[in-house]
Parts: structure tokens; sequence; C-alpha cells
């Protein structure tokens, strides 16, 4: 680095024509407003996606669907996963804190188990929500589902 490749901070320096300051300057006369018309006088400002009055492109695009802002989002977590975990983590109560603490969820999300595989041990599940054959499942292998 030497004085011959210092630049200014991006940013930091003006344009160097001064728009509105005579016809030297190359910016004078209308000041890049055009002729007459709104644009052309002080206090004008369009509205954020105007087009020149073609249909803005908000209002072109077609909107579908609905989307619920009340939906609940859940986490799921087959019986197969399920019992892996349970294995690798050598515990047979599975809770929201244990599933937190080995980053299988975040802090907000919920939790569903699901029905896929089948349940070598038993397990005492905690949980958002469970399917049908999940719970029968973890029942049958002689575990407990509890509903958080």
């Amino acid at each position: 680095m030497n004085l011959s490749n210092l630049t200014p901070a991006k940013g930091s320096v003006r344009d160097k024509k001064r728009k509105g300051r005579g016809q030297g300057s190359g910016k004078g006369a209308t000041s890049t407003r055009g002729h007459k018309g709104a644009g052309s006088r002080s206090g004008y400002s369009k509205k954020v996606g105007f087009e020149g009055g073609q249909m803005p492109l908000q209002r072109r695009v077609p909107k579908v669907g609905f989307k619920n802002p009340f939906r609940v989002e859940y986490v799921g977590m087959n019986l197969d996963r399920l019992q892996e975990f349970a294995k690798s983590i050598n515990n047979d109560t599975l809770t929201h804190d244990v599933f937190l603490k080995n980053r299988i969820i975040n802090k907000k999300e919920k939790i569903k188990i699901l029905g896929r595989g089948a349940l070598e041990s038993k397990l005492n599940v905690s949980a958002h929500a469970f399917s049908d054959k999940a719970k029968a499942a973890i029942e049958n292998a002689g575990g407990t589902t509890q509903i958080i």
C-alpha cells in the first residue's frame, strides 16, 4: 500500500456533478428531471413499485392459496430413529429437555413422534404430539407416552 493507490471509504465522497448549478455543470436547466409533469416539481415523490402507469409487478403476479397464521409445525421423529437415539444416550426416559440438550430440536420447536419402524426396548417418552401408530407401538413395548 502506498499513496498512489489510496481511495476514500465507500460512501464518504459525493458525486462530482452538482445538479441544478447552471449549464456549465452539465446538470443544469431541468437538473435531470425532464420537462413538465409531477416528477419535475418540488415535493414530488412516487409510490414504491410505481412503474410509470404500467400495472405494477406486485399487482400483475397472481396471489394463490392461503397461509394459515395459526398453523402449528412439528419436528417429526420416527420410532426407529427414537430407538437409536435412546441407545446412543443410554436413557429410556426421553423428555423435551433431553431432545433440546442433544440438539434434536431448538428451543421454540415442538416434536411429534411418528410411527415408522419398531421399538426393541421400553421407552418413556414425553413430546408435544404422537401419531396413533407411534403411541400404540410405545405402549405395546411397555413404555409410556405423555403429551406436553
